[in-house]
């Protein structure tokens, strides 16, 4: 697979939907939370519905050398991600997932790294960061939701990259943003998803358009790739409501939503 031509300084990523996005950085190429699966239904304390196929599948890939795996449940790791991992050297995921993914796991707690092997000499240091999947503290959140992490991705002379992950929190955007900021590119994982009823009170589990377009304020992001606002019925607001949020905060020129499809 080859990429389509991207500003000049902007790293190539491709979105194949849902929140699975594949991009190249220092040499290494970097999958996150790999989703291939056909539409269907999902059982995983809540029932989640695939709604759309991505566009792409593994053979579309090419070369994998990491996963970026936020978390485990279904609309992040499905049965065709789950298989694929056997064959990609390393997946950086939460301390919970490395325990029962295997011995190609790796967890990151909150600002622990890891420094990869560039191609041509160098390193890349990844760093997990703090996600917060529901809303409050991560103390109530985490028993209903799971553990979930977000990615920074620094090098000598590279671009910085944040993989937000499952987030619903701008205090940890906040703090992200004190440690690593600005960011050159955003992989932000939007989509308003909300489970009425049965989970949170339908509060919002991961950010919301307008927190997506605060946390690019927040970030000092030159660039905001979406993911996570498309595929699912548990999401309530797609790319309509991104694009005039980011109008609204005066940001439309750093909104990057590709071609998905």
């Amino acid at each position: 697979m080859t990429f389509a031509a991207t500003t000049t300084g902007r790293i190539p990523v491709r979105v194949f939907g849902g929140p699975t996005a594949l991009f190249e950085y220092g040499g290494l190429r970097f999958l996150t939370d790999p989703t291939f699966d056909a539409p269907g239904d999902y059982h995983h304390k809540v029932r989640l519905t695939k709604t759309a196929p991505p566009a792409g599948t593994p053979a579309d890939l090419g070369r994998i050398d990491v996963v970026l795996l936020s978390h485990e449940h279904p609309d992040h790791l499905d049965n065709t991600g789950r298989a694929l991992l056997a064959d990609i050297p390393l997946t950086l995921t939460t301390p919970g997932g490395e325990q029962r993914l295997g011995d190609r796991a790796r967890g990151l707690a909150d600002w622990e790294s890891i420094e990869l092997d560039r191609p041509g000499g160098g390193t890349i240091t990844v760093t997990g960061v703090p996600a917060i999947h529901g809303p409050g503290a991560r103390e109530d959140v985490e028993p209903f939701t799971g553990q979930v992490v977000g990615f920074v991705l620094t090098g000598q002379g590279l671009p910085t990259v944040y993989v937000s992950g499952d987030n619903a929190s701008l205090d940890a955007v906040r703090e992200i943003a004190e440690r690593s900021g600005p960011v050159d590119t955003a992989i932000l994982f939007a989509g308003a998803p909300r489970f009425p009823g049965v989970l949170f009170d339908g509060a919002l589990i991961v950010l919301d358009s307008a927190q997506a377009a605060e946390a690019a304020r927040i970030l000092g992001a030159r660039r905001v790739v979406p993911v996570h606002y498309d595929s699912w019925a548990h999401f309530t607001e797609g790319r309509e409501e991104l694009v005039a949020a980011f109008d609204a905060a005066g940001l439309a020129d750093r909104l990057d939503l590709g071609d998905p499809r």
